[in-house]
């Protein structure tokens, strides 16, 4: 068996889906979907700076419950229902990750297909020393 270890959030989650928030392997650590849901609400936000906020807040919360940083994150592919949500995406990209000289990889994938009023996910994978 491996050393695979599930990371488990407090306040994030897949709802009763046996699916933890990423899992880690030695220095490695992938995520799951990581979404700008309102778990008080028990909604999606209706906009994308709102949904972004969340989201990018959720990030920091998984990867320190993999107990790394936002430095650890090597890649981030983000996923967006049309092209108007990235001024919000860049906004919390910023935010989360403020020198120019040392940020995560990013792709955006076009995902117009998204449940709900979902605007915005992302998944990464870290490397954690």
């Amino acid at each position: 068996m491996s050393d695979r270890k599930s990371i488990v959030v407090e306040g994030f989650g897949h709802g009763k889906l046996p699916i933890p928030a990423a899992s880690r392997i030695g220095p490695f650590v992938a995520s799951g979907n990581i979404f700008g849901f309102d778990y008080t609400a028990g909604a999606h936000p209706d906009t994308a700076e709102e949904q972004a906020a969340l989201m990018f807040n959720y990030v920091r919360l998984v990867i320190e419950g993999a107990g790394g940083t936002l430095d650890d994150i090597l890649k981030i592919t983000v996923y967006i229902r049309n092209d108007s949500v990235r001024a919000a995406i860049d906004q919390h990209w910023l935010e989360a990750f403020p020198h120019e000289a040392s940020r995560p990889a990013r792709q955006a994938i076009l995902l117009e297909a998204m449940p709900g009023n979902r605007l915005v996910a992302c998944d990464f994978l870290a490397v954690i020393d």
